[in-house]
Formats: C-alpha cells, sequence, structure tokens
C-alpha cells in the first residue's frame, strides 16, 4: 500500500484514532504475557492501566485462565487461536469475542502476542432471546397438537358419517385457529374474554350487539385458558344455532364473568345462559359437544363446570382457577 508522505509521519495516530471509532479493543502482551500497550480497554476488564499487568490481574480466574493457556499455546506454535469470554457485572453479563495472534521479531521469533477483543453481548442476547422463543414456540405447538389431536379422536367417536366428521372437525380448527390469532396477536400473553366472545360466538350471529349480552369481568386469559374456553363458546354457539337462542333473530345468549364466587375463591366463573326450544332431546345424548364443555374444558383448566338445560333454560357454568387469567 502507497501512504502519502504528507500524512505518513502521521499514521499510526490516524489508526489509534480509526480504532477508538470501531470499538476494537488491542492488547500486546510480551513474552512473559505482561501487558506493554493497550488501546479501548472494555470498562468490564478494567477502568484504568494495565501496563505492566498480566490477565490474572484484571480478570476473572476462570477467563484469565481460558486466555493464558491460550496465548501460552501461541507463543509456543506461533500459530492464530480465538475463542470468546464471559465477564459478569453489575448489569448483567458481557460477552466478547477474542483473536490472539503472535508477534514475531526480526529473526521470526515469536516475542508476544497481540489480542484483538469485539464485544458481542447484544448479539449473544438477541441470540439467547431468539432460542428462548423458539423453545416457546416448539413447546405451545405441540400442545396445539395436542388439542387437535384430542378433537379429531373425539369428534370421528361421536360422528356416524364422514361428511358430518368433515364439518364438525373444520368448525372445531376454525375455532382454534381464530382463538390462535388472538393470542399471536398478544405475543403469546394470551387474549381478552371479551375479544374472545366474539370472535367464537359473533360470527353465528345476525347481530352480534343484540344477542350477545356480557355481564361482569374481563379477564385476560393466558393461551392455554383462551384455546380451551373458546373452544367451549364454540361449542355452545353451534349448539345454540341448532337448537337455542341463536336458531331465532330476535335470540340472545347472556354470558357472565364472575370473579371469587361462593364455589371457589379466587377462581372466575363463567356462565352461559339461553332460552332454548321445547326440543331439546338432543342435549341429552352425550355427543362430543357435551363432553368437551363438561370433561376436557375444564379438566384442562383444572376447574370445574356443569351443563344443564331445565325446561327451556340452558346454563353451562364453568369455574376457572385464578392461575388461567388475569385481571387488568
Amino acid at each position: 500500500m502507497n501512504i502519502p508522505a504528507r500524512i505518513g509521519g502521521d499514521i499510526e495516530r490516524i489508526l489509534l484514532r480509526s480504532l477508538r471509532n470501531t470499538g476494537v479493543s488491542l492488547l500486546y502482551q510480551d513474552s512473559d504475557l505482561r501487558v506493554v500497550w493497550t488501546q479501548n480497554v472494555p470498562s468490564a476488564w478494567a477502568p484504568g492501566d494495565l501496563y505492566g499487568m498480566t490477565d490474572h490481574d484484571f480478570l476473572p480466574e476462570t477467563e484469565a485462565l481460558r486466555l493464558t493457556t491460550a496465548k501460552r499455546e501461541v507463543l509456543a506454535t506461533g500459530n492464530r487461536d480465538s475463542l470468546d469470554i464471559r465477564i459478569a457485572g453489575d448489569e448483567g453479563a458481557r460477552w466478547f469475542d477474542v483473536w490472539i495472534d503472535a508477534d514475531r521479531g526480526d529473526d521470526g521469533a515469536v516475542v508476544g502476542v497481540v489480542t484483538t477483543a469485539v464485544e458481542t453481548t447484544e448479539q449473544k442476547r438477541r441470540e439467547q432471546t431468539l432460542r428462548t422463543l423458539l423453545r416457546e414456540v416448539s413447546h405451545r405447538s405441540k400442545n396445539l397438537l395436542a388439542i387437535i389431536q384430542s378433537i379429531a379422536t373425539q369428534t370421528g367417536r361421536y360422528s356416524g358419517t364422514l361428511e358430518g366428521f368433515l364439518g364438525r372437525f373444520r368448525g372445531r380448527l376454525q375455532s382454534l385457529a381464530s382463538t390462535q390469532d388472538l393470542v399471536t396477536l398478544s405475543n403469546w400473553r394470551g387474549a381478552d374474554l371479551r375479544e374472545l366472545v366474539i370472535g367464537q360466538v359473533g360470527r353465528y350471529c345476525a347481530d352480534p350487539a343484540r344477542n350477545i349480552r356480557l355481564e361482569g369481568a374481563n379477564p385476560y386469559l393466558n393461551p392455554n385458558a383462551a384455546l380451551h374456553i373458546g373452544l367451549a363458546l364454540h361449542e355452545l354457539a353451534v349448539n345454540s344455532v341448532s337448537y337455542g337462542a341463536l336458531s331465532r333473530p330476535d335470540g340472545f345468549v347472556t354470558i357472565c364473568a364472575a370473579l371469587a364466587s361462593a364455589e371457589a375463591a379466587d377462581a372466575l366463573t363463567l356462565t352461559w345462559t339461553e332460552t332454548i326450544a321445547a326440543r331439546d332431546g338432543a342435549l341429552d345424548e352425550k355427543k362430543f359437544g357435551s363432553v368437551a364443555l363438561e370433561r376436557v374444558v375444564p379438566a384442562s383448566l383444572n376447574g370445574t363446570a356443569s351443563f344443564t338445560a331445565d325446561g327451556d333454560q340452558l346454563e353451562y357454568r364453568l369455574v376457572i382457577p385464578s392461575d388461567n387469567f388475569e385481571i387488568d
């Protein structure tokens, strides 16, 4: 490289200034691994002058031992080496990628080592965050697949024909997908009850504002609770469209969320009530809808449930323990 004469004498100053701008750290150590010269030493390593020190004087012992071992190997062989080190601090760990190069004298003998370090803390934190998210996605995906498998099995058990199975199974998958959209939009926090009700029941109403009456609290349900309560709401809505209030344009269902009921302190009691037609024989059959409402959903929430039709009144009551929801 040809360097103009007018800046040749200032090249060291120029390079050092450029080095400061990059955030790259440099240390030069002699054959005894004592510091001779430094530039941009990270504050996590040492706040002051390192001249004459060894790695053991200013780095945690474990990391100093790793670095010293690598540097002695470089001194002995002249071959380059690299590693990463972790420095604990008051604001959390800081990570650095480190490269170690041999410095040779005029006769070719190794007379020292040059250590170059670049901080990679933010990159490490992003990697850790990504790994955590991937584990969470994997965990939730497995849970969702288990729910789908259960729905497929139970739907098949209570379906007389393939067409009947496909129709009911598609509806239940759409219910799960709708709830999953809410959960995903909340960054996996969950869904609030009112959004869930409108999403699951509103699609079966001619006029949701008139056909759905929401009363009481509006808890924020965790992802598992949102998926299963969404499934319960879907089954209730489908049943209502077939036999109950939502089969009539002027009909309505009442959904009440009451906190700390007499049945269970620190719990939420979700109650669905509606007026049904006199023809209620189908409600007495133990089909998947009632199995889901009375067994699958409450078991998944560690709660309890009851599903009754007395005369022209239908009531579904679900008691949800407090670890399934939050109140903002």
